[in-house]
């Protein structure tokens, strides 16, 4: 069927409005986007943050983020600042949330787009700077569940980190958003080699929710979940018997 085309009356009227219209009328605020790179190391969740080395929250630590630019998309202006801040390229982002409390920054009514990206610890040392400005912080979350709320972070002496803005919110977030999706998408596939064993995968879901779990129904119930397939290989060069290698199935895709 033939699409109807648009009144010319219509289009003039239009334009008519657009070429009169102020947007002074409303004040703008600020839109900028933060990027959570999250990763797991000997059991623990980990996020990169940066040293601020300017007011506002000057010496505290900040997810990498910035402002977006007017004629930018959400998804280019957080790839831009991820790379522009840590050197960072080619990560999957996932948009978390929108953050827009009217006082989380002082400078303006800022909102912020939060995104999050799960990284292999190895390809996260490769964008670590080797200086004081940027640092792994483990991610203390002290409520259970999926009930949310602020977590803490520590650095690598136990010493609680200062976060800037709603940062711990944010990691908040997240963290409660990965441990609602452990049961139904592949959580753990940016964190783990292609292969794996079942009990690198277990590590993994251990890590995020924060408690163990019990190992024959954990591996019954994964088994059952269609999300990996046996490789057929084992494991090499360990000092025990060699466990099945596992893999991610590919037609699983994120949630």
């Amino acid at each position: 069927m033939a699409k109807k085309k648009s009144k010319p009356g219509k289009q003039n009227a239009e334009q008519e409005f657009l070429a009169t219209y102020d947007a002074s009328r409303y004040p703008h605020p600020s839109v900028s986007v933060d990027v959570a790179l999250i990763t797991a190391v000997d059991g623990v969740l980990k996020a990169l943050v940066l040293r601020r080395e300017k007011q506002p929250a000057k010496g505290k630590w900040s997810l990498p983020g910035g402002f977006v630019g007017i004629h930018e998309s959400l998804e280019d202006a957080a790839s831009r600042a991820l790379k522009s801040k840590t050197g960072a390229q080619g990560f999957f982002l996932e948009q978390l949330f929108t953050f827009g409390r009217p006082d989380r920054d002082p400078r303006t009514r800022v909102i912020t787009i939060a995104y999050y990206a799960l990284v292999d610890p190895a390809k996260l040392d490769q964008v670590l700077r080797q200086d004081a400005l940027t640092q792994l912080v483990e991610l203390v979350v002290p409520w259970d569940g999926e009930k949310g709320g602020a977590i803490e972070a520590v650095d690598s002496f136990g010493k609680k980190v200062k976060l800037a803005f709603d940062h711990a919110e944010i990691l908040g977030l997240v963290v409660k958003r990965l441990r609602g999706k452990l049961n139904y998408a592949p959580i753990g596939f940016e964190l783990l080699p292609d292969k794996f064993t079942l009990r690198q995968l277990q590590i993994i879901h251990e890590t995020i929710l924060g408690k163990t779990k019990n190992k024959d129904s954990f591996r019954r119930r994964l088994l059952a979940s269609g999300l990996i397939t046996a490789t057929g290989e084992l494991e090499t060069a360990v000092g025990h018997r060699p466990a099945e290698l596992y893999r991610f199935k590919r037609k699983a895709t994120r949630k």
